[in-house]
């Protein structure tokens, strides 16, 4: 049976479309910091990367960037971004944006997971 690590919660959130600059926000309702971020993909983009940036409450988080790529990309396809630094503070209340460049073509929609260490 696996364990269920109960320090760790999740928020989920969907991008309709990666490939058209854009933000998607959600509002973390727990304290503590964001471990990770987990994207999957509904579809191939093409042309580019589409870059993806994190603000809390407005302010950059430059660890948490990461990319959705292009190359090889397809419906169901993950990338993620960890991190191990606790630079990332919440607090309940504070506004989380996903920030996509749409550098990227095709209409596609991205969900991210967010999971919070707390």
């Amino acid at each position: 049976m696996a364990s269920v690590d109960y320090r760790k919660q999740t928020l989920t959130v969907t991008m309709d479309d990666v490939s058209t600059a854009g933000s998607v926000y959600v509002v973390s309702p727990f304290r503590g910091w964001i471990e990770r971020i987990d994207s999957v993909i509904s579809g191939a983009i093409i042309t580019a990367d589409a870059a993806i940036t994190v603000e809390l409450d407005g302010s950059a988080q430059s660890h948490l960037a990461f990319d959705i790529a292009n190359s090889g990309s397809a419906a169901g396809v993950v990338d993620t971004v960890e991190t191990t630094r606790d630079t990332a503070g919440l607090v309940p209340g504070m506004v989380i944006e996903l920030i996509t460049d749409g550098a990227s073509a095709n209409t596609v929609a991205a969900t991210f997971t967010i999971t919070i260490r707390i």
